[in-house]
Formats: C-alpha cells, structure tokens, sequence
C-alpha cells in the first residue's frame, strides 16, 4: 500500500481518487484492518503502526468517519453494524458517567 497519501495530519479522510459513494483505499485498508487485527502478533496499537503508517488515535479518528458512510456498511455490513453498536454503548456509557456524577448535590 502507498503510504504517501497516508499523512496523519492532512485531516482529510477521503483519498481524491475515489469515487463518491465509494471507499477510498485507504478506507477499504482500515475496514479489513479492523475485521482481521486480532491476525496480527503483538499489540493492535503496533499493528496499526506497522500495517498501516498511523497513529492510533488517527486510525480511530478515521474509523469513526468511515463507519458513518453508506459505502462502508455496503462493503462489509457486519463490521459496520458491530462498530456502530460499540460506539453507541461507549456513548451511553460515557453518559451514564457524567449524569451519575452530577447527581451527588
């Protein structure tokens, strides 16, 4: 894979040459990065270094943008549902937290 479009600070999630309502490569390298990292030896934190040029928290920064299009749940339904829940019940959670910390005046 071309890591040369892979700058972490470039803020863009999309690479140019991808059609809209399409995955870019990188994007179809995140999502089969996240269905088979538990693959890899060692710390996913490190896979994600090695495998794919990034940091992890931009490779969480862009997953969470790639699970919000349309084409990723197209690409790999499952996974994308399965996110999505995950990030939801994180939320609750995080809410869960704040409310029951406010609670004690």
């Amino acid at each position: 894979m071309d890591h040369a479009n892979d700058s972490e600070g470039d803020g863009s999630v999309h690479e140019s040459d991808a059609p809209l309502g399409s995955l870019s490569e990188r994007e179809l390298a995140i999502l089969t990065f996240e269905s088979q990292w538990f693959k890899h030896a060692g710390a996913k934190e490190q896979a994600i270094r090695s495998e794919l040029g990034l940091s992890a928290p931009r490779y969480y920064q862009l997953l969470s943008a790639v699970i919000d299009r349309p084409a990723a749940l197209v690409h790999d339904p499952m996974l994308v549902k399965r996110l999505l829940r995950m990030r939801e019940a994180r939320a609750e959670a995080r809410a869960r937290r704040s409310l029951g910390g406010q609670s004690s005046l």
